[in-house]
Order: C-alpha cells, then structure tokens, then sequence
C-alpha cells in the first residue's frame, strides 16, 4: 500500500543544517536521552564488530611528523615523470588513454604500487610531494596527474554527465556567477566543508596553488569513528546502518533510500554527504521528500564533531598529490580566503584499484557501475573549471524504507 503524506501529517525535518551546531546536537542528544535512557545499552546490528583493529583505525595523535605519510619525489624520479610525459605526447593519443603501459615509470611503479597497497590495506592515505606545476602546462599537468594516478587506481571515474574525469576544486562563486548550480556544493565556494566522503573507492588531489589563508584539508579514520560511536552510542551505530533518505535535488528519483554505514566483508565503510540530508545554499532540502528523523539528526552530527575529536590536518603545498581511501576515511576542509596574489586550486580524480579493491556494498554497486563506466575515448579533461553537469538519468524508483532486521 502506498501512503502519501500530507504536508500537515508530514514529519517535520529537525533543526538541522549543513554546518554543524555543537549546541544543538548536545541539546538534541541530552533531550533524546532524558527520553529514552536504555539507548546506550542497545546492542550492535547483528554482525558488526563491537572493535575495528589495524593500521587504518588511528587517530590524529598517532601521526607526530608530516613524513610519517608524506612521500618525496627526488630527482630521478621526477625526470622519470617527465620522460613519461614525452612519451605519451609522443604517442598522439587522446588524454584518455593515459594508462600504465602508456605512461610508463620504471622504477617509480613499484613505488606507486605499494603506496596503492597502503590505500587499501594500511592507514589509508599519502602524500606525493612534489610535482613542479609551474614547469608545465594545464594540459600537461593533466597528463602527469592522471599517468602517476594510474597507477594508484587504474579505473578513473567520471564527474558529471559529459564524461569529465578531472574536476577544478575551487571558489568559482564570482567567475561563473552567471551559471547555476555551484553554490549548492562547498567545494565551488570558499566554506568549510564538514567531514564527508566522495563517492568511488579513492580521492585524488593535486594543488595548483594555495589559499592568502585557511583551507586545512583535515582527514579523519571511519574505523576510529565507528569504535569510539560503537563503545558509547551503539544505538546510533544501528541507526546509521540503516536506510536515510538522500535527496537528489531534483533528479529522477527524487530521493533514494541507503544506509550511512556497511559492515562489509570485514571492513567497515562509511558514504554519506551532508547536504544530500541537510541542503545547502541555494539547494534546500526538497519538501516534499521523507524528513531525516530526530535519531539521524543526532547521529549525523555525532559522525560530524567524532570526526572533528580524532582528526589529522595536512600541510597541502603546491604540487602536491593527496591520495585517500574514501570509502574507508572521511574528509573535510577548512574555510578560506583567496587574494588576487593567492588562490586556492585543486583539481580532483576519482579512481578504483580493480586489484586491491575491497567490495562494494550492494546498495553503492549501481553508483560504482556509472562512476566507472567512461571508457578511453569518452573521457574528457576540462583544463579549466567549470560547473559540473548533472546526471539526471532515470535510475529504479526507491524501495520503500525498512528497519535494519527486517
């Protein structure tokens, strides 16, 4: 039986919004407790662990120096990236062939392949320092860029609709005000961006230049997270895991129903964006999709300031490359301000190690099939930023929301 919800019986969405209140969520979490005192008590979903171990649960205070993940390139290696450049030029092809056997590094691959290995299997992020941007052109940047990253992730992923692989992450608020849709995303702005994930397996980032100031890119342990929330809120822990309905602003459907948080094939996974629950700028949330429930609204900000407790910042300098497991961390970056003399630039891949790949939760695969799904000669390199075009393509309408056990 369908029910349709009537804007007076309609749930109301909580006091919720995309930054974060800490006054709020220690109101909404005090109330929700006086309510219910037994909700700490409350067991795990069936199966997940009450304690993620290994190299990928830390905290920000493990790290006591930058070079315990930062990876400096020397000389010889850097004239190796250089040679590959030429050597891809040479062969006249379309960016979107840059590939292994097309961009070939000699003795940088096998170092590029172990720092794949740690992607997947260690603390889950480095840094590559440093590529001398200012020695190249946009387009032959590209084509470094996305030759090293090859071997990181074999399979890029497009960003919008018309097949771009590469996205430019920065404020373009003033030079494409006359366009809509980058206000609704604080990547295009200079606000902060509160910990989240991207979709796809692993975030790349190279930076062309720097902020007059702020813009700390900030990462933060998914498996730290779920341990400090599974000791003192399994409840949450059970609420996250189950089905929230994610607003796609106007696609087709309006909105699909998927959990925050997998237990899969021993990794715990965390995807979820803020906005999707929240809205933000000139994207408010759809009125006429289910509202997040009070429960969701205090897990959504204990994720937010849990996140914020065990973090690491990062030193990002120009011509670095940050690498992230997105699926297994969460990022998040600090407000900033440009000046005409500095301004921030990154321009951002989304890659997959088919080798080293952990499983896609079935509710993530049909998101995963698409993000991968550009081949060679469909992929485009945008040498300069733009607004990303949305991919409103009819996907199966949403299931109808069930308890986690049911």
């Amino acid at each position: 039986m369908t029910v349709t919800l009537s804007p007076t019986t309609a749930q109301q969405q909580p006091d919720i919004s995309y930054q974060p209140d800490e006054t709020k969520w220690r109101a909404r979490t005090a109330r929700r407790l006086a309510e219910d005192p037994t909700l700490p008590n409350q067991p795990l979903p069936e199966g997940f662990p009450a304690k993620i171990k290994g190299p990928i649960a830390w905290e920000g205070k493990d790290f006591t120096t930058e070079e315990q993940w930062v990876v400096k390139l020397t000389e010889a290696q850097l004239q190796e990236i250089d040679n590959a450049l030429k050597h891809f030029k040479g062969l006249n092809r379309p960016l979107g062939h840059i590939s292994r056997e097309t961009f070939p590094l000699p003795t940088l691959a096998p170092v590029l392949l172990g720092l794949a290995a740690e992607l997947y299997s260690g603390r889950g992020f480095f840094v590559l320092r440093t590529i001398p941007v200012d020695n190249y052109t946009r387009e032959e940047i590209a084509i470094i860029y996305a030759g090293i990253s090859s071997f990181v992730g074999s399979a890029r992923g497009k960003q919008d609709v018309t097949g771009a692989v590469i996205a430019h992450i920065k404020d373009i608020t003033v030079s494409h005000a006359h366009e809509k849709g980058h206000r609704a995303n604080t990547a295009y702005t200079t606000d902060k961006q509160v910990f989240h994930t991207d979709v796809g397996d692993l975030i790349a980032l190279i930076c062309l230049s720097t902020s007059e100031s702020g813009g700390t890119s900030r990462l933060c342990s998914g498996p730290r997270v779920y341990n400090e929330i599974a000791a003192t809120r399994p409840d949450l822990i059970r609420v996250l895991a189950e089905p929230w309905p994610l607003d796609s602003f106007g696609g087709t459907p309006g909105y699909t129903f998927k959990p925050l948080l997998y237990w899969e094939d021993e990794h715990i996974i965390i995807q979820y964006t803020r906005r999707l629950l929240t809205g933000y700028g000139e994207q408010a949330r759809s009125p006429h999709i289910p509202a997040i429930t009070e429960a969701q609204a205090e897990a959504l900000d204990t994720l937010q300031f849990t996140a914020e407790k065990f973090s690491l910042a990062l030193n990002f300098q120009k011509g670095d490359i940050q690498y992230i497991n997105s699926i297994g961390l969460l990022h998040a970056r600090d407000a900033f301000r440009d000046s005409p003399e500095k301004t921030r630039h990154l321009i951002r891949l989304w890659l997959r190690n088919d080798e080293l790949a952990w499983k896609t939760p079935a509710p993530l695969q049909p998101n995963w099939r698409r993000l991968y799904s550009v081949g060679p000669d469909h992929q485009r390199f945008p040498l300069e930023p733009e607004v990303r075009k949305k991919d409103n393509n009819p996907i199966p309408p949403p299931p109808a929301p069930t308890a986690f056990n049911q």
